[in-house]
């Protein structure tokens, strides 16, 4: 029984290793309810919708055809492994990286956008 009990608890820790190098031992701060937005972060919601919900999770971490962007803005790196910035993140956003394609917004939806992605 004692050598059961061993490996099950091996097991668990090997398969929950993974999850704890990501989220570092914490779990994601959650986001802010949409009752809570403020105008420009409403904003930024619609723009999400329409230029980024076809491939992000905004409320997980679960990928959908890119990474899931809870908590983006609160994380030490994004999953390419630069720092989440406005600037970054503005770039990423407008350019492009790796599969996504970039995205064309005016200075307005970029604010807006961001704003509502330290929303989350």
């Amino acid at each position: 029984m004692r050598i059961r009990f061993s490996s099950l608890l091996f097991a668990l820790l090997v398969c929950a290793a993974p999850f704890v190098a990501i989220t570092g031992c914490k779990s994601l701060p959650p986001s802010k309810p949409s009752s809570e937005w403020t105008p420009e972060e409403a904003r930024g919601a619609a723009v999400f919708q329409q230029a980024c919900a076809k491939c992000h999770y905004p409320t997980s971490t679960h990928g959908l055809h890119g990474p899931g962007l809870q908590a983006i803005t609160k994380v030490r790196a994004m999953p390419s492994g630069a720092p989440p910035t406005d600037e970054r993140l503005s770039a990423v956003i407008l350019h492009g990286h790796g599969t996504m394609p970039g995205t064309a917004l005016d200075d307005q939806q970029m604010r807006d956008l961001l704003a509502y992605l330290h929303s989350l």
